[in-house]
């Protein structure tokens, strides 16, 4: 895939799909958001500039296909319908209130990324400098695309280890994030790192260090007791 790192919405109530799609997503060098229903989804949206939508048809509350249908009247950013239902009828009322591909569970992983790079190409976003890619923590910018911290222009150094963090954070604002997620999220189980959940915690006080005014009073990466951390932007 492009070095571009195109930004995409991952939005399913299935935990394991959303975790699998996010993983092998992530190492084609794509962004991942994830929502597990339209209400984070529509958090997200407000937050990110997206170049791309995959959207569950069926969710508790509100459907892929409504929270498209309201999308689409105010931006008109590039979906995927995935759904279990492979009737006619489904994919033709996805088709009609917008989507732009429809994939019929259980797929291959390899198959949506095919049909997301089409549509990316398609639609130009892989090349698109939109000010999503770009975001504040108060007085500093990281660039999503980069990976780099800025203030005032100038490059703040960051370990490799910080920089995954901190793209973490970053991808789910507002939501709480575990330590086991952490070690997870990053790929660190396998020994590739040795980080327990103790450096977590190490590791988050350097991060602070380096994006709060205040470490010592955190303003944007928070602490949630006994369950983990949330970044505010």
């Amino acid at each position: 895939m492009s070095e571009n790192n195109s930004h995409l919405l991952l939005v399913d109530d299935d935990e394991r799909i959303l975790s699998l799609m996010s993983t092998y997503l992530s190492k084609n060098k794509f962004l991942v958001s994830k929502a597990r229903n339209s209400t984070e989804a529509r958090c997200l949206l407000n937050y990110f500039e997206f170049d791309l939508l995959i959207l569950d048809v069926m969710m508790p509350g509100e459907s892929g296909l409504e929270l498209l249908e309201s999308i689409r009247k105010q931006k008109n950013v590039p979906a995927i319908f995935l759904s279990a239902k492979g009737e006619s009828k489904d994919r033709i009322s996805g088709l009609e209130i917008g989507a732009d591909d429809y994939l019929s569970k259980p797929f291959e992983p390899k198959e949506l990324l095919l049909r997301l790079e089409r549509l990316l190409i398609r639609n130009n976003s892989s090349v698109s400098n939109k000010s999503g890619k770009r975001i504040k923590i108060g007085n500093k910018v990281f660039d999503l695309r980069r990976l780099e911290l800025y203030q005032d222009n100038s490059l703040i150094k960051l370990t490799s280890l910080e920089i995954s963090l901190l793209n973490l954070f970053v991808l789910n604002p507002a939501k709480t994030i575990s330590r086991e997620m952490v070690i997870s999220s990053l790929d660190l189980s396998q020994g590739k790192r040795d980080l327990n959940k103790r450096n977590v915690d190490v590791q988050v006080t350097r991060l602070r260090k380096k994006i709060e005014p205040n470490p010592t009073n955190p303003r944007y990466l928070k602490t949630v007791r006994g369950k983990g951390y949330q970044f505010l932007p």
